[in-house]
């Protein structure tokens, strides 16, 4: 069965796992304190300290986080973008916004030559399967190739430049969490999965497109410590009051747990757990941009997941007739964005409570 949708939370946790090495590594580094009453060295003697890694990124920065519908059974499967996430952060690197875009936004995906897309309009989802294919290697998608279209589509849809990103598959998750020993969440209202039964096993197939038959995990409302596949399983459901935008917002608020989660147990003092967790990533990450992880991870690691704001982008679906063409942001979704690259996106959150997801 495709594990789907909660994997985006993996990039918010590389990164973390980033400023610990990378601060782990500068302390390996520091130049040990001159002794009391020992005569300075000449400032030519000495070499000039190397700087941490990311110290010329001050911003602003925004970070591409794509989690993908990837079915390895399926020969040829093309990967979807099922969860569309930016994480913008302004210049001097003190705060932050996370917010969605739905997989189902009609947008205008532009001409793509290295695919052979000659572009249109239609859902952001589509931009990532479309870019992937390979003109000359049919049945051979390429991810790497597959992202840059999201990028350029999504950049153009935003108006936001895109430094980095990462398209995330999901084997290893589910592990991950585990070796952080789980994660407390605030569950906000009652899921009941499709696909989990209470004991974790999957359900089976039954009748119809996407049915299930058999006894189904359910997700109370409250204070919840999830396990990896109980984490992963919650905040890949759709099928619930809200839909996709419910689940948009389930994903945000998993990244913040795991953030405050790897945050709170001090990885940096303990570097064999730093290799359990990088271990357990496997190949569930492929990272995309011009500078190396570490970079971007040491600019942001004094960033606490406090300062993150959760921004969910109301939308409503659009159609000819009775045929669902897809989403589309409100007026306010849109102004969002407008406010947010004109750096007045405070101000505008302030008079638009509603648009915060509460953690």
């Amino acid at each position: 069965m495709t594990l789907a949708l909660a994997g985006v939370a993996t990039l918010a946790v590389v990164a973390v796992i980033g400023v610990v090495v990378a601060r782990t590594v500068s302390d390996d580094r520091r130049t040990p304190a001159a002794a009391t009453g020992s005569p300075s060295a000449s400032p030519s003697a000495s070499p000039s300290p190397s700087p941490p890694p990311g110290a010329d990124i001050t911003g602003p920065l925004n970070l591409l986080l794509v989690g993908v519908d990837t079915r390895v059974s399926v020969p040829g499967w093309e990967p979807h973008a099922d969860a569309v996430l930016v994480l913008h952060v302004p210049a001097g690197l003190s705060q932050a916004y996370l917010f969605s875009l739905p997989r189902d936004l009609v947008v205008d995906i532009p001409a793509y030559k290295a695919a052979g897309y000659r572009g249109g309009r239609t859902k952001l989802t589509h931009a990532m399967s479309y870019g992937s294919r390979v003109p000359d290697r049919p049945k051979r998608p390429d991810p790497a190739q597959g992202y840059e279209l999201l990028r350029r589509t999504v950049s153009d849809y935003t108006g936001l430049r895109i430094d980095a990103g990462a398209v995330l598959t999901f084997g290893g998750f589910d592990e991950l969490v585990d070796r952080l020993g789980g994660v407390d969440l605030r569950i906000d209202q009652r899921v009941v999965s499709r696909h989990r039964q209470p004991d974790g096993k999957h359900r089976e197939p039954g009748p119809g497109v996407g049915g299930y038959v058999g006894p189904q995990m359910v997700y109370e409302p409250g204070e919840r410590h999830l396990n990896g596949w109980q984490a992963l399983d919650y905040a890949r459901q759709r099928y619930l009051p809200g839909g996709d935008y419910a689940r948009q917002r389930h994903h945000q608020q998993l990244i913040r747990a795991l953030l405050g989660k790897i945050l709170d147990q001090d990885l940096a003092r303990q570097p064999e757990r730093v290799e359990q967790v990088v271990a357990a990533l496997g190949d569930a990450l492929l990272y995309v941009g011009g500078r190396r992880i570490v970079d971007f991870a040491y600019a942001l690691g004094t960033l606490p997941p406090q300062a993150v704001t959760l921004v969910g982008l109301p939308g409503a679906s659009v159609g000819r007739g009775n045929a669902y063409r897809g989403e589309e942001l409100t007026a306010v979704g849109r102004r969002f964005l407008t406010e947010l690259r004109a750096g007045k996106a405070d101000a505008f959150l302030a008079d638009n409570p509603k648009l915060k997801v509460k953690s």
